[in-house]
């Protein structure tokens, strides 16, 4: 996290005048590690000279490309969505006295087999993210990068998901859709749950579709968070030659 925040710092620095002035301004209340950090930035380094603004932007770039594609790598393989506890998509909770009805009457292999549809529609829509997580990362700015690197441990997937959320929904739908159809299990849910709402206080989404999508967008982002906190806490670990002259 040092390692980050003194980057951020000599971002700031960098767009502005007086930069000596600055650095002490800025690194008044940090410890002497961060300024001598910051002043390689600026001033050079040994393993080839000062960073450019390009330079930084590109580091980011490279540490952000390396997170989605483990990320989306991870989700995207059998098993990606549903061996994972974190985003497996079960059942909504609002639906839990219909699959215990169902369950207890000797119907729960057939939930366990609309759950296991369910995260195999996710795992193949999950192909799609990364083409359009590359173009947004493609379109980061230097200070769009000066904001990401100052911000919090999931500041890169807040941009990610302002940036990309709409066009993600948009690619996973109709492959969810076509996964759910081809099963049978959109009919049945809608069925199932249509009526079920008109008894029930506690409504069910009876968008099948709709419901998958939202899980599997949820959990798609919940994973590349999880990459990015990587990437904050060891850089060096995780990083191209770029990121690290950038991190180092």
């Amino acid at each position: 996290m040092k390692q980050l925040l003194c980057t951020a710092t000599a971002l700031f620095i960098l767009i502005t005048s007086s930069d000596a002035q600055l650095l002490k301004k800025v690194l008044g209340n940090q410890d002497s590690g961060l300024q001598k950090k910051a002043s390689q930035l600026l001033g050079g380094n040994k393993s080839g000279g000062s960073l450019s603004q390009q330079d930084i932007a590109a580091g980011l770039k490279a540490a952000l490309n390396q997170g989605i594609e483990k990320g989306t790598s991870l989700l995207s393989a059998t098993d990606g969505f549903f061996g994972n506890a974190a985003v497996k998509i079960l059942l909504p909770p609002e639906a839990t006295q219909v699959e215990n009805t169902l369950r207890r009457i000797g119907m729960g292999k057939q939930v366990d087999e609309a759950i296991l549809t369910m995260n195999r529609a996710a795992e193949s829509a999950s192909k799609e993210a990364l083409p359009i997580f590359k173009d947004a990362i493609t379109g980061i700015s230097f200070a769009d990068a000066m904001q990401i690197l100052r911000g919090g441990d999931t500041a890169a997937t807040g941009y990610l998901r302002g940036n990309t959320q709409q066009s993600l929904s948009n690619a996973f739908r109709p492959v969810i859709e076509k996964a759910l159809e081809n099963t049978g299990a959109t009919k049945h849910w809608n069925t199932i749950f249509s009526n079920y709402n008109k008894v029930s206080l506690k409504k069910v989404n009876p968008d099948l579709t709709g419901y998958v999508t939202e899980r599997a967008l949820q959990g798609l982002f919940l994973q590349v968070a999880e990459e990015e906190k990587k990437i904050r806490k060891d850089p060096l670990a995780r990083g191209t030659d770029l990121l690290k002259k950038v991190f180092s």
